[in-house]
């Protein structure tokens, strides 16, 4: 028995039987269904799950091993991306050392999505794959933790509302993510922040960072806490967002001074728009590590590497034209050129057409808010360099 098996993810001799136990799981089966088969789903469920279960189950036979779940679940991500995107590129791997284990704090604009790309960056560049943070929010079926887990994600308990009990899940968790990158040489991923950006900003929480260094040795600073992690930021960019009318709806909603409730099944909806929606083109930079930073001398605080980190994504972020005539239509033309200079052949009269042809497409009261969504990290961007500050 371990401290961490309650939100560790499945290890290899687990996973033959919790992929038997997805496949009898009905509720499973039915979830399956009702998102690829809806209408025949609901004519004649009892003909497709035992064909569904068939199908499974032929394809369990390959799989005996984390690794094997991965190799299964990050070719059938390859076809969906290529149905999906106009191609996916990958910036910054080259700074990293493909033998050592790193914590990636990445932006956060879909549920899944994004873990889903950082692992597949790594998996075509050779490189291991990481285990990824899972709020148990998102475990609202009783089969959706067993699916999680046994695709190499620990679950971070954001449910727990007694104080005490909070901070000691706290603590574990952040022992769990320290043992994995330095005893378990194992890279992990977590979002920068509790939630999506929905509203295009990316920042860091500060509650985060100190979540990661409550399991340092007494003796510790806070700069050493970090630097023994091998903290690396992550900027992740879509040129079109999936999700964003349903963001859009949400930050009305709260623009209005409404509060905003959830749908059931609301979270799953989501991880398939985001999965099956169209993105345009997909960019995953991984920025450098933030170990030089960690010099015990240095007065390092989570505020301090919370501005370090949002500056990385902020300038590793990749603008795309949808993101620079979001700002031209809101009238944000200051310095713009020096952005636009990324693209030297792009028709920007033929940009603006394709987003405002976008966009129309969207209920009219989301339109504004969502154009600010697009906008918000060239204006990040913008901020950064005329601050003159690109690193710590």
């Amino acid at each position: 028995m371990s401290e961490f098996d309650d939100i560790r993810p499945y290890n290899d001799s687990e996973v033959p039987a919790v992929i038997a136990r997805l496949i009898a799981d009905p509720e499973f089966i039915d979830l399956l269904l009702s998102r690829k088969l809806p209408l025949l789903a609901k004519i004649c469920p009892w003909l497709l799950r035992p064909m569904l279960r068939r199908s499974l189950s032929k394809a369990a036979k390959k799989i005996n091993s984390v690794d094997d779940l991965q190799r299964y679940i990050t070719g059938s991500l390859k076809a969906l991306i290529d149905k999906t995107t106009d191609g996916y590129s990958v910036s910054g791997l080259e700074k990293l050392d493909p033998n050592k284990a790193y914590l990636f704090l990445s932006n956060h604009r879909d549920i899944a999505l994004d873990p889903a790309m950082v692992n597949l960056a790594l998996f075509d560049a050779g490189m291991e794959t990481v285990r990824i943070a899972i709020g148990d929010n998102l475990l609202s079926k009783p089969f959706a933790s067993d699916l999680i887990r046994v695709n190499r994600s620990f679950i971070v308990k954001r449910s727990i509302t007694g104080r005490r009990e909070k901070l000691e899940a706290l603590k574990k968790l952040s022992r769990y993510i320290r043992k994995s990158v330095t005893d378990d040489g194992v890279s992990v991923w977590i979002a920068q922040r509790e939630g999506r950006a929905k509203d295009g900003h990316d920042r860091t929480e500060t509650a985060l960072l100190k979540m990661l260094t409550l399991s340092r040795d007494k003796q510790q600073s806070f700069a050493e806490a970090i630097g023994e992690i091998n903290l690396v930021p992550v900027a992740i960019s879509y040129e079109y967002d999936p999700c964003d009318v349903d963001k859009g709806r949400e930050l009305y909603a709260k623009e209005l001074g409404e509060d905003y409730i959830k749908q059931k099944f609301e979270d799953l909806d989501t991880i398939q728009k985001g999965f099956v929606g169209y993105k345009g083109r997909v960019h995953i930079a991984f920025g450098e590590p933030v170990t030089e930073a960690a010099d015990p001398a240095d007065d390092l605080n989570a505020d301090r590497l919370a501005e370090a980190i949002d500056r990385q994504v902020y300038t590793n972020y990749k603008l795309f034209p949808s993101n620079i005539v979001a700002c031209q239509i809101l009238g944000y033309t200051q310095d713009l050129d020096l952005v636009k200079s990324q693209w030297p052949d792009q028709d920007w009269q033929d940009a603006e057409l394709r987003f405002k042809d976008y966009l129309n497409r969207a209920p009219g009261l989301y339109r504004k808010i969502i154009t600010e969504g697009y906008a918000a990290p060239v204006l990040n961007y913008l901020k950064v360099k005329q601050a003159g500050k690109t690193s710590l």
